[in-house]
C-alpha cells in the first residue's frame, strides 16, 4: 500500500513539472564572444549572442564575394568555363592560398572551387578583378551590396579577409549575407567538396570545414581564421525540410569553433520545426466584378513560405482570407484584391490574392457590339 502511494505521488509530480526545450542553450555555454543562429528559410533569428558587436571575421569575408560571383553568373557577365588569369596583385596575396603565379590561368570554375574549398585569398582576388577590373572597383560593390541587404555593422576593405584596418562586420550581418548566398543553390556544389585537385591533379585541395566529415545534414559554408579575427565560422546544415545558418565569430581555436557551430545547430534541430505554408481551402477561385464587361475575374495568390514552430507544437497554421465579396470594374490583371494571413504560434506571413485576368468596364459600345455580333450569327 505504502509503495502504491509514493507511485501515485510521483506520477502526480510529474505531471507538474514544467516543459523545458529538448536541448538548451545559453550564451555560457558558446564559447566564440558572438554567435548567431538562424533559420534560413524565414530568416527567424532561434539564438544570439553579441549578434551585432562588430569584429573581423577573416576569410568569412568571402561569404560575399561568392554571393557578388555568383550574382555575376546570373546575369550573365561570369561563365564557369571563362578563363581567369591572376594579376601580380593576386598572386601576392599571402595566408591561404593556391600559389597563383603572375600570368597563370584557370577557369573560372577552378577559381570558384579554390574559393570555398582551400579558402585560397589569391584566388578571390582573381575572381573580383575578372569581374570589377580591380579588387578595389569589386569591394566598392561589396559594400553597396551589403548596404542592400541591411547589413548596418559592416565595411569591407578587401575581398579576401586578410586583416586590415576597418574590415569589420558582425555575426549578424555575416547570417544575413550567407543567406543570400544559399539562395544560389549551385554553391553547394562547392562547400560539399573533401577533396579535389587543380591544375590537372598537380594540386590537391582538402576543405577547411571539418564538419563535412562529423556532422549530419551539413552542407557549408566557411570558415575563416586571422590573428585578428580568431577562428570564425558560418555553418549551414539541413535536416527534416528545415536549413540552419550558424555564425560563430572570434573563438581561441578551431576546435572551439566547430564544438560552438555544431552546438548551436543541435540546439535548433532539436527545439524547431517548420511548417510549410499552403493555399487555404476556403481561397475561392473567382471573385464577382460589379459593371464589368464580365461577370467575375479569375483570382491567384502565389503562397510559398514557412512558419518556425516549437518541435513539440501541435499548433496548426491558422489562415485568414480577406477578400470582398465584389470588385468594381475595371480590373487589372495583377491587380491586389485582397490577402491570406498565415498565422502560427505568434508568427505570422500574409500574402496577396491578385486578379488572374483584366475585366472591362461596362460601356454602351462593346456591350452593343456584342449583343449585334450575338444576333448575326443566329
Amino acid at each position: 500500500m505504502k509503495k502504491a502511494m509514493i507511485s501515485v505521488i510521483l506520477a502526480l509530480s510529474l505531471l507538474t513539472v514544467p516543459v523545458f526545450p529538448a536541448f538548451a542553450l545559453s550564451e555560457e555555454s558558446v564559447s566564440a564572444p558572438s554567435a548567431i543562429l538562424m533559420e534560413a528559410g524565414t530568416g527567424k533569428i532561434l539564438f544570439e549572442k553579441n549578434a551585432h558587436e562588430r569584429r573581423p571575421c577573416a576569410s568569412i569575408t568571402k561569404v560575399m564575394t561568392l554571393l557578388l560571383v555568383f550574382e555575376a553568373m546570373d546575369s550573365g557577365r561570369l561563365r564557369l568555363d571563362d578563363t581567369i588569369t591572376s594579376s601580380a596583385h593576386a598572386a601576392s596575396m599571402g595566408g591561404s592560398d593556391i600559389w597563383l603565379e603572375e600570368g597563370e590561368s584557370m577557369s573560372a570554375d577552378d577559381m570558384i572551387k579554390a574559393t570555398v574549398v582551400a579558402s585560397a585569398n589569391d584566388a578571390a582576388v582573381a575572381l573580383a578583378e575578372h569581374i570589377s577590373g580591380s579588387e578595389d572597383a569589386f569591394v566598392e560593390q561589396m559594400n553597396v551590396r551589403a548596404e542592400e541587404l541591411g547589413m548596418g555593422d559592416t565595411t569591407f576593405k578587401n575581398c579576401n579577409g586578410l586583416d586590415e584596418e576597418g574590415h569589420l562586420t558582425s555575426a549578424f550581418d555575416v547570417a544575413l549575407m550567407a543567406r543570400e548566398l544559399m539562395k544560389h543553390e549551385k554553391i553547394y556544389d562547392y562547400t560539399s567538396i573533401w577533396l579535389d585537385y587543380l591544375r590537372g591533379g598537380e594540386t590537391q585541395i582538402v576543405n577547411t570545414n571539418k564538419l563535412l566529415k562529423t556532422y549530419k545534414g551539413i552542407t557549408g559554408l566557411k570558415t575563416g581564421t586571422t590573428d585578428d579575427a580568431g577562428c570564425c565560422m558560418a555553418a549551414s546544415a539541413e535536416r527534416d525540410g528545415m536549413t540552419l545558418l550558424s555564425v560563430v565569430l572570434g573563438c581561441d581555436t578551431g576546435k572551439q569553433r566547430f564544438a560552438d557551430s555544431a552546438a548551436l545547430l543541435d540546439y535548433g534541430f532539436a527545439n524547431y520545426a517548420v511548417r510549410e505554408l499552403k493555399l487555404p481551402d476556403d481561397l475561392p477561385e473567382s471573385l464577382a466584378v460589379d459593371g464589368g464587361m464580365a461577370s467575375e475575374t479569375a483570382i491567384s495568390c502565389e503562397i510559398k513560405g514557412s512558419i518556425v514552430t516549437g518541435k513539440a507544437s501541435s499548433d496548426e497554421v491558422e489562415y485568414v482570407v480577406d477578400l470582398p465579396e465584389s470588385v468594381q470594374a475595371p480590373v487589372e490583371c495583377g491587380e491586389i484584391l485582397g490577402s491570406v494571413a498565415c498565422t502560427l504560434g505568434g508568427e505570422a506571413q500574409c500574402f496577396d490574392i491578385t486578379a488572374a485576368e483584366s475585366v472591362e468596364k461596362a460601356s454602351f459600345a462593346p456591350v452593343f457590339a456584342r449583343l449585334f455580333n450575338s444576333l448575326t450569327t443566329l
